[in-house]
């Protein structure tokens, strides 16, 4: 079955999209953020994408031997870093998106 030359076209032009999109998000995904907790005490580096890419923690809630605080601080910092990251692909793929002419909230 041949398709019409518009819809050869139309899907060409959806798969140019579809690579585009996917480059974004990529590049998005790989954008790092750094979220601290407990005053500083916890930081955690991270990729958009979800990847923890380091935690440091200050030699001061390690020696104050409060295990719990410091379980709950590397919790936080690292739930903060994943939603924060999400958010931020998710953002940068509604620009891209809206760019190339996509409907908001169609992604």
């Amino acid at each position: 079955m041949k398709m019409p030359g518009n819809m050869k076209s139309m899907m060409k032009q959806a798969e140019k999209m579809k690579v585009q999109m996917d480059k974004l998000q990529e590049e998005a995904g790989n954008k790092t953020l750094e979220i601290t907790a407990g005053g500083g005490m916890v930081k955690v580096t991270a990729k958009c994408n979800g990847e923890i890419l380091s935690i440091h923690i200050e030699d001061e809630i390690i020696s104050s031997g409060d295990k719990e605080m410091l379980q709950d601080l590397i919790q936080v910092a690292i739930n903060e870093a994943l939603a924060k990251g999400k958010e931020e692909v998710n953002s940068e793929m509604s620009r891209a998106a809206t760019s190339l002419g996509i409907p908001p909230g169609f992604l």
